[in-house]
């Protein structure tokens, strides 16, 4: 197993990990910022406001992506067990 298979390996699953997380922090983002820009014009400043929407709208996305997420992962896993006899030199 060479350095560059590593680097490889590594950048695959990282870059798998930012692209199944990512749907889910860009809804949590958004809905934290509207929020926000609702508790400043309104002068409401209640921490639980924040917390529920945003639990309620990443369960949401979940349910919307979580198929497409959970094939992100098992495409990843497939790979990586593919190539197993190549990581360890058989």
């Amino acid at each position: 197993m060479t350095e560059q298979l590593v680097i490889d390996i590594t950048r695959e699953v990282l870059w798998t990990i930012i692209k199944t997380a990512a749907p889910l922090l860009i809804i949590s983002l958004v809905v934290g910022l509207i929020i926000s820009l609702f508790q400043t014009i309104t002068s409401i400043q209640e921490q639980t406001l924040t917390f529920v929407p945003k639990v309620i709208c990443v369960f949401i996305g979940l349910m919307i992506f979580g198929s497409w997420m959970l094939n992100n992962i098992i495409t990843l896993i497939n790979h990586l067990w593919t190539d197993f006899g190549a990581y360890v030199g058989k």
